[in-house]
């Protein structure tokens, strides 16, 4: 059954691992990721990506109480207020009915906002993907979480890290037994570039589409140990009976 995240998940949600942080990145150009969000308790804690003007897209590993939250669209430096801002409060939460805290399978929720977003040159939503990536393929990855594999500084401007999909085999290798159908990998084996604590939920956006949600890894950057992603083209019948029911 599909509804509304209740209470007593928070828990659940709050024991799930955080290995997720841009590492070996740039800061991106100002505004150059319009979709992405900065999910907000007082303080950044989790990324998402903007799809419509009413929806947003994260991992479910980042659920938080729907009131206590805000998702900060068209923000550029976290801690400084640049007029480019829209701060929009949620009013529901769906996360997937098989999703998995333990695996992290199916780490995907989808958020709506109480009121629609205000379509700008700062704020614009990612395109849901028409296929699934190949591997090869180069895409983006953006947040602010931490920029350092063996310890903590988190930026205040958003960070960008530019990775190729790997293929099924190269994940699989990397962690046995442990990716699914609802997964994806994306990095360097040689390791250096990753997200990390703080990116979770945030887009993997290859050729203008969004393939990738910020979901776990084995610590960040390391060699063999690529960033894995929730793989977005597997659930979009899910995305879609979502919002087609509940916008």
């Amino acid at each position: 059954m599909i509804g509304l995240i209740v209470l007593t998940l928070l828990g659940a949600a709050a024991a799930a691992p955080t290995d997720d942080r841009i590492v070996g990145g740039y800061q991106c150009e100002a505004h150059s990721q319009p979709w992405q969000v900065s999910l907000n308790l007082g303080y950044h804690y989790c990324g998402g990506s903007l799809i419509n003007d009413k929806w947003i897209i994260s991992a479910a590993h980042c659920w938080q109480n729907p009131y206590s939250q805000i998702a900060i669209l068209g923000e550029n430096h976290i801690w400084k207020h640049e007029g480019s801002e829209q701060y929009m409060s949620v009013d529901a939460i769906y996360w997937h009915q098989s999703y998995d805290y333990q695996t992290l399978d199916f780490d995907i929720m989808l958020m709506r906002l109480v009121h629609p977003a205000t379509l700008n040159q700062y704020v614009k939503p990612v395109a849901l993907p028409k296929a699934c990536a190949q591997p090869g393929d180069m895409c983006t990855v953006s947040g602010w979480g931490n920029i350092y594999s063996d310890s903590v500084f988190n930026p205040f401007y958003l960070q960008c890290v530019e990775v190729p999909i790997l293929s099924d085999k190269e994940c699989d290798g990397s962690y046995p037994g442990q990716i699914t159908d609802q997964m994806v990998c994306a990095g360097y084996l040689e390791g250096g570039k990753d997200s990390c604590q703080g990116d979770s939920g945030g887009p993997l956006v290859c050729n203008g589409e969004l393939q990738g949600v910020v979901s776990w890894g084995n610590g960040c950057a390391q060699p063999n140990y690529p960033g894995v992603y929730t793989k977005v083209c597997s659930l979009l019948p899910w995305i879609n009976e979502i919002l087609s029911t509940y916008s």
